[in-house]
């Protein structure tokens, strides 16, 4: 286990400059999870933590240590790829045992390390399987197993879910957060999917064109986010914008205000809209989605602002419906005219 410091970190490739000078600490035994869209630096981020590139300025920590000349097979860290990056002549057990094997380890040892890792991960009846005989979940736990027998400081994972179909996901996702609380290892992890992040982190990280556009715990960054891109990125489905020049007079200035002033945007995740006789604006409904436990509405408010809103059970209501939006005053996320929480 490790701590992780990076200090002004920039990452360009020639007069390209992918990472701006990002800071962040990471604590021990903390499962940190870099989310933000295609593009945005966060397998950079990684690859530079990771040693896989140098950093153009700026300091990486580990326990304190500046490692900037330390080569990434003396840092470490262990990194599972996207890939898998299994060798596929070889079984599951020499998978797991070749890293150990280059460096020299005693046999009896590599025996040991690699029997217990099996265990820990249920791959006890597959060690002498090849990765064609594995389903897409066996290979990524093979290649999470060959991570833990190096016993790293720091675990980094590079979208490691996304070769998997939407139901291993699911499961894969239980299973990497259980082996985070059993081995207590500091882990960073590197995915697009918001739930994804949202379902395992500790803090999150969430990125764009190469800069921190906030960090914090999943919960506070789902209910206080600092700007309307961490508001649109953090939740499923996104968040609702209106100008609030939709809203009537009444309700943007005097005693009965629902926003403060300076608010330009209004934001409403669609879990939180209600359906009000009284609401302040309309919603003319597209189509309706009925899922069972919940209906999904989609529509828009005034002449082309696309609203969506989740109703728990099922409705009545259907597209060409006209219905009044409530806007409870609990739920609102109200930013200014530059995109930042007011």
């Amino acid at each position: 286990m490790a701590t992780l410091d990076l200090q002004r970190i920039v990452k360009s490739f020639d007069a390209t400059t992918i990472l701006h000078g990002i800071d962040l600490a990471v604590k021990d035994g903390e499962f940190v999870v870099f989310v933000g869209p295609s593009g945005c630096g966060k397998s950079t981020l990684l690859r530079v933590i990771a040693g896989l590139e140098s950093p153009t300025s700026g300091d990486i920590r580990i326990d304190g240590q500046n490692v900037n000349g330390i080569s990434a097979a003396h840092r470490g860290c262990s990194m599972v790829f996207q890939s898998y990056a299994l060798y596929p002549h070889m079984s599951v057990y020499d998978n797991m045992a070749f890293g150990l094997e280059n460096i020299g380890v005693p046999k009896a040892q590599i025996e040991s390390k690699v029997s217990a890792a099996a265990t820990l991960l249920r791959l006890g009846e597959l060690l002498q399987r090849k990765p064609t005989q594995l389903s897409g979940g066996q290979r990524q736990r093979v290649a999470i197993g060959r991570s833990i027998v190096r016993e790293p400081k720091l675990f980094l994972f590079d979208e490691p879910l996304s070769n998997l179909d939407a139901e291993l996901r699911v499961s894969m996702r239980a299973e990497i957060r259980e082996l985070h609380a059993r081995l207590k290892a500091t882990m960073v992890y590197v995915t697009h999917d918001q739930v994804e992040a949202m379902t395992m982190a500790d803090k999150i990280v969430v990125l764009r064109a190469g800069k921190v556009e906030q960090v914090g715990a999943p919960l506070e960054l789902y209910n206080r986010p600092l700007n309307t891109f961490v508001a649109g990125f953090i939740g499923s489905p996104r968040m609702n914008f209106l100008p609030v020049a939709l809203l009537p007079d009444d309700a943007r200035q005097g005693g009965r205000a629902l926003v403060p002033q300076g608010t330009h945007t209004i934001g409403l995740r669609p879990e939180h809209a209600q359906i009000a006789d009284d609401g302040p604006i309309s919603m003319q409904v597209s189509s309706v989605e009925q899922l069972g436990s919940t209906s999904l509405l989609h529509g828009k408010v005034g002449a082309d602002t696309p609203f969506e809103m989740v109703l728990n059970g099922q409705t009545s209501t259907k597209g060409g419906d006209t219905v009044r939006l409530g806007l409870p005053t609990a739920y609102l996320h109200c930013f200014d005219s530059q995109g930042l929480r007011l």
